[in-house]
């Protein structure tokens, strides 16, 4: 398999499983599309952590299965692709992308599809899709633009270059930066405290957040008062705030 699944306390993470770069060719992307569905249908699993290999998370599409294909075969193939992406952005639990080494063109792209990004101080993410005389083409100038705003995202998309660690903190396309030993333990205890906590209110606060970024703020407003309303039928919010008088604060246990 080119995607890998193992799941633990209550957290799946997918490795890209592809040596040596981890190329996203056509059967990686189904497989990533494949397992998106499975761990968001699964119970048992309510956090996510994506990753690659120590020295690559991934290195952006299989280039050599992209130049084989002509204007009609990625017509047809380029809706396929997207979704495989989104159906990762789409997981109603949080996902964390741990990133070490080269995470280019797809793999950029792949691990904007997270809620967070802890990258090692190794790592180097960028969009050279310009070099290739493309474009990004799996949600890279939406999802980018959004995360780091219009002007650094055509920055990157329009020069092609390479941005590391301390840069992609700075300005916001990673949100943490640990030495590249440390990646994946620190994804893994992000995932596993938040596989804690309340599933349908993480998943209704992820929601409201990413639907509410892309309408206008009285919707946005509408279905976060939606949500907050509706959590009150939960047992989690009864666990909640029941723990809240009796113990105090951030003690609940929740199923």
């Amino acid at each position: 398999m080119t995607v890998n699944l193992e799941v633990a306390d209550r957290v799946a993470t997918l490795t890209l499983d592809r040596p040596p770069m981890n190329a996203l060719d056509i059967a990686t992307q189904d497989r990533i599309k494949e397992l998106a569905g499975e761990v968001t249908a699964r119970d048992d699993i309510r956090a996510v952590v994506v990753r690659g290999s120590e020295k690559v998370f991934a290195a952006g599409a299989d280039i050599k299965e992209m130049r084989a294909m002509d204007h009609a075969a990625m017509v047809a193939r380029s809706r396929a692709l997207q979704d495989s992406f989104t159906a990762v952005a789409r997981i109603p639990k949080p996902v964390v992308a741990a990133i070490t080494g080269y995470a280019l063109g797809g793999g950029c792209e792949l691990a904007l599809c997270a809620d967070y990004r802890i990258a090692g101080e190794n790592a180097k993410l960028g969009q050279p899709e310009i070099l290739l005389g493309l474009i990004p083409g799996a949600g890279g100038t939406q999802r980018l633009a959004r995360l780091v705003g219009p002007s650094r995202a055509k920055d990157l998309i329009f020069t092609g270059r390479h941005v590391r660690a301390d840069e992609a903190l700075r300005i916001g396309l990673v949100d943490r930066v640990v030495p590249a030993e440390e990646v994946f333990a620190a994804a893994h205890a992000w995932a596993a405290k938040l596989a804690q906590g309340p599933a349908i209110a993480l998943r209704a606060a992820k929601e409201s957040v990413d639907a509410g970024l892309e309408t206008d703020l009285d919707t946005g407003l509408a279905l976060e008062r939606n949500w907050f309303a509706g959590l009150f039928a939960t047992a989690d919010r009864e666990a909640g705030m029941r723990s809240f008088v009796e113990d105090g604060p951030g003690k609940a246990t929740f199923g």
